[in-house]
């Protein structure tokens, strides 16, 4: 199996192979034999075709173990993120406060970043716990980063802002679906190393940019808003919508695989992760112009 840029993904499809390798024969917690662990899928008709949301039939199973289905990944990334909305809508009104931002941003962002690596060495990819602390901890980095991208706004254009960049969220989101089901752009091996390599690169930059301001004391050209920032931000944004074609290659792969039905708190932590990134980068673009 291809593994994700995104980690919670790379880990949570090693624990599926894993768990389909220990079950072994056929219907045995749900799995079909001669599927997930060999090599390839190569003897699967079709299978390279996309078509997120393909699901095969499965032997009777208790909750626990029978296979996930389209319907459990959209019903736990929901509940997801309804708890991370909640949650950021009152970190939001929290960090009006502003003593309170620093220390939401610090919890939240460092909170959630803990979670992820927890998930993703801890093999906790299929403990809703794990996935719901998630939401509720990006629900506080979101609330507060909100605010601060939008604090020199009034109440009718914060919502505006917002709203845009919730719309901009959902509407990458929905395009990268449709480019994914009607095969317009293939996950392939070659794609999704470039795509990693792309984002590791991304992340040191940009860290590197944060150390090298902190010494000299300068500005940060990669987020002082002027056209090198807004550059980055285009192509964070643009690499956290191809993103989404991993995110849903690998989500697929594990509905075809006949994973488990908890295995879907791990997909949902994993589309959670790239829309948070997708929302703040779009929010912090929308600034910039703005400015």
């Amino acid at each position: 199996m291809r593994s994700s840029s995104n980690p919670v993904f790379s880990s949570l499809s090693t624990d599926a192979a894993r768990g389909a390798t220990q079950l072994g024969g056929a219907g045995r917690a749900g799995y079909h034999q001669g599927q997930y662990g060999q090599a390839g899928f190569a003897g699967q008709p079709g299978y390279d075709q996309p078509g997120f949301g393909t699901q095969q039939p499965y032997l009777g199973a208790d909750a626990d173990t029978r296979p996930m289905t389209i319907d459990d990944i959209v019903t736990k990334t929901s509940m997801t993120l309804g708890l991370l909305a909640v949650v950021g809508v009152i970190a939001f009104y929290l960090s009006a406060n502003f003593g309170l931002t620093l220390p939401l941003l610090l919890v939240g962002g460092i909170g959630g970043l803990i979670v992820v690596l927890v998930a993703t060495f801890g093999r906790k990819m299929d403990s809703a716990p794990v996935t719901l602390t998630y939401g509720a901890l990006e629900g506080l980095f979101v609330g507060a980063a909100t605010y601060l991208f939008t604090a020199d706004l009034a109440g009718g254009a914060i919502l505006g802002a917002v709203g845009s960049a919730i719309l901009g969220t959902v509407g990458v989101f929905a395009g990268m679906l449709v480019v994914y089901k009607t095969g317009a752009i293939r996950v392939t091996p070659k794609f999704t190393r470039f795509i990693t390599a792309a984002i590791v690169g991304v992340l040191f930059a940009a860290l590197g940019s944060i150390v090298l301001s902190l010494f000299t004391g300068g500005t940060n050209p990669l987020y002082n808003g002027g056209p090198i920032a807004i550059a980055f931000c285009l192509l964070c944004i643009g690499l956290a919508a191809f993103s989404f074609l991993l995110d849903f290659d690998n989500a697929d792969r594990l509905v075809r695989a006949g994973a488990p039905a908890k295995m879907a708190w791990g997909v949902a932590l994993g589309l959670t992760v790239t829309l948070v990134w997708l929302y703040i980068e779009i929010l912090r673009l929308m600034s910039y112009f703005r400015d």
